[in-house]
């Protein structure tokens, strides 16, 4: 006669069944942390490759807005009105960059959220970063600075200063590219297509540009949007007197780079500047990636109220532009008369 088997309750069942699941959790959940910690740290993203991808993104972009300009098959249409009533314009050479910059970037990290000022419907390119790092980047930046992915924001901007582009002013002509981690930005990268020059920084590690030996506050001369000015002349002599000098020029990037000690030929002296200000609604890909060559400088660039501007939400900044370095940027906010985004 066979032995009677041992019969166990539902109650007693659940609990045999739970005991094996504890020891099951027990012997593997070591060696599912250990795999998921190693994912973790192999999706992370090394910052100077990052910067590195950039100025090659940032260089690709130029070589197609150079050619499209010398080709002079620009296909310029406007894209609407700005609030001040200004065309916006957009050409090939703005789709052609973006197609060269995004997917460059995209392709090499999927992860990443990639904004860029023009939007398109084409087909992939299929481009992957090089993986070449410039020897000046090799030099000054260490690598082993990570970061997970879901912490940046890249901004791109495959031609800045669009209207000049069309006018054949092709001094004040950009790309640019600004990675942002958790909203501040660390990486900024300005290429001029027409001279080759290309300005870069990473926060923290280093640049290849410099600020200037002296700036002059009393009063400094202001640079500003030759297109989209808004009462900006009126703000400025406000603030620092009728006989303040007011420098009109295109591209947020350019006006940046105007505060900087650019290598001789990039920028006349007449266009250098001691601050930038704009009193107008700006995107954000216009402006990141001089926030973040500023920065790198021990500059600032914050709105007309003094607030540091978020890299990591919505496209607009709509509370106006104060851009400095070298000088007391809170000295120069406190000169600033009272400012409404709806009366500029």
């Amino acid at each position: 006669m066979a032995p009677m088997g041992i019969r166990l309750s539902p109650l007693g069942v659940a609990v045999f069944f739970l005991l094996g699941l504890g020891v099951i959790y027990h012997l593997y959940a070591g060696v599912i942390s250990n795999r998921l910690s190693a994912f973790r740290q192999k999706r992370k993203v090394d910052l100077r490759n990052l910067l590195a991808l950039s100025v090659e993104a940032a260089i690709k972009g130029g070589i197609e807005v150079k050619r499209v300009r010398e080709d002079n098959t620009l296909q310029e249409r406007s894209k609407g009105k700005t609030k001040e009533g200004a065309n916006e314009f957009l050409t090939l050479g703005d789709l052609q960059s973006h197609k060269k910059m995004y997917y460059l970037i995209k392709n090499t990290y999927p992860e990443l959220t990639v904004n860029s000022e023009e939007h398109d419907s084409s087909v992939n390119e299929g481009a992957v970063w090089s993986r070449d790092i410039p020897a000046e980047i090799l030099q000054k930046i260490e690598e082993g600075k990570e970061v997970p992915p879901e912490s940046i924001t890249v901004w791109i901007d495959p031609l800045d200063a669009t209207q000049e582009y069309t006018e054949n002013l092709l001094q004040y002509v950009t790309t640019m590219v600004c990675v942002a981690v958790d909203g501040k930005p660390v990486i900024g990268v300005i290429h001029k297509p027409f001279t080759g020059y290309t300005a870069w920084a990473l926060v923290g590690q280093g640049s290849n540009i410099r600020p200037r030996t002296s700036y002059s506050v009393s009063p400094p001369k202001v640079i500003v949007s030759r297109s989209h000015a808004g009462k900006v002349k009126s703000f400025i002599q406000d603030a620092f007197g009728n006989s303040t000098t007011i420098i009109p020029a295109g591209g947020a990037g350019y006006k940046v780079l105007s505060l900087l000690d650019t290598p001789p030929g990039e920028i006349e002296s007449t266009d250098q500047a001691d601050t930038y200000i704009h009193v107008t609604y700006i995107k954000k890909w216009d402006i990141c990636a001089g926030a973040a060559l500023l920065a790198a400088l021990g500059g600032q660039m914050t709105t007309l109220h003094g607030e540091h501007i978020d890299y990591s939400g919505n496209e607009a900044n709509k509370q106006g532009l104060l851009a400095s370095v070298g000088v007391d940027h809170k000295a120069l906010l406190e000169r600033l008369p009272n400012w409404d985004p709806d009366k500029h």
